[in-house]
């Protein structure tokens, strides 16, 4: 159950058969989020488990899930993007029954993150589904 934003980026990452251009076009998505303000880079909304700084502002609204982020590096800034496509906009009862790894498993992120950023984006990950679950 992907959203068409989602479902956009793994149609792109069907057409760059270079890894090279993968990992590119993963900074260029973090490059084009909006940065988060300031103001939200607290410790209560940083993401423990990371190799790098990451900041999550989640956002629910009218029943459905949205979050801000940011990351010090631009490889996880772009994976916070990809996160975001993946859940931004669903109904926050519905978070929970993504399946985020398999939905990244399709873009072959699983075979090519280093453990530690696969650790952080599951974190990124559990921090998405428990603020779901608490709204």
């Amino acid at each position: 159950m992907a959203t068409p934003a989602f479902e956009d980026i793994a149609e792109t990452f069907d057409f760059l058969d270079d890894w090279e251009d993968r990992y590119r076009h993963v900074i260029e998505l973090g490059k084009a989020m909006p940065p988060l303000p300031d103001e939200f880079k607290v410790p209560a909304l940083k993401v423990d488990g990371c190799a790098s700084q990451v900041w999550l502002r989640p956002v629910v609204a009218e029943g459905r899930f949205d979050f801000q982020g940011e990351s010090d590096a631009m490889i996880v800034r772009g994976l916070i993007a990809i996160l975001h496509a993946l859940y931004s906009g669903v109904p926050v009862d519905q978070v929970a029954s993504i399946d985020a790894p398999a939905e990244l498993g399709r873009l072959g992120l699983n075979d090519h993150l280093s453990a530690q950023r696969s650790n952080g984006v599951r974190a990124m990950v559990d921090r998405i589904r428990s603020v779901a679950a608490a709204a």
